[in-house]
């Protein structure tokens, strides 16, 4: 008898229950105060949660399609849930990092943006012409560097900080360093760039089904 039949949730789903969980867990450690938890320990532990949220991500579309545990609660709740955990981690980066913040809230609104119009578009495909568009390449790489770009604007403050005393870095290098991050930058840039290119390709590949007189 299988999982579904007996009316428990199957692993997919569980594993996409724990990301929805994790996503607050993240939120609030990386918006401790530093009389609470060091800045240098709250990046730590929200690299970690985030890297393991992004493992169930990962892990929970390719279990289900090849064991078929492809669940209406999945389709709905799996996009759902990688959406909370990058646009709740984006946020979090907005209010944790006031040097980065600026080009993050341009990242965060490209984000936002980019998915109401993907889903709504989405919807309307689907329910006109039935047409479910799996995730493309364009897609996946976009996923990748969200992924790599909240890690690294998370991370590479703290490895400033720990490898400065040790490889003597100037004040003003690590200053430098600390206030324009080259490699969240860079990650960053990356990141709105296919956010928008894979934006982009989906609504030239899903205009065909678009009728402006229904």
């Amino acid at each position: 008898m299988s999982e579904k039949k007996k009316g428990g949730m199957n692993l997919p789903n569980k594993l996409t229950v724990l990301r929805i969980i994790l996503v607050p867990i993240f939120i609030v450690v990386m918006m401790l105060p530093a009389s609470i938890l060091h800045p240098t320990v709250s990046g730590l532990v929200g690299v970690g949660l985030f890297i393991i949220a992004s493992l169930t991500d990962m892990l929970d579309g390719k279990i289900a399609r090849k064991y078929n545990l492809v669940t209406d609660f999945g389709k709905l709740m799996d996009p759902l849930a990688d959406k909370f955990m990058v646009i709740g981690a984006l946020t979090a980066i907005v209010y944790r990092s006031a040097n980065i913040r600026t080009l993050f809230i341009v990242a965060l609104l490209v984000v936002i943006f980019r998915e109401l119009a993907v889903t709504s578009l989405r919807l309307v495909a689907s329910s006109s012409s039935g047409v479910v568009v799996p995730a493309n390449m364009l897609g996946k790489i976009k996923t990748v560097m969200q992924i790599v770009c909240v890690c690294t604007a998370i991370i590479e403050p703290v490895l400033y900080t720990a490898i400065a005393p040790n490889f003597k870095i100037g004040g003003e290098l690590h200053a430098f360093l600390t206030n324009f991050p080259p490699l969240t930058y860079v990650t960053c840039a990356l990141m709105i760039i296919f956010t928008v290119w894979s934006g982009i390709n989906y609504f030239i590949g899903m205009w065909k089904y678009m009728d402006p007189e229904k």
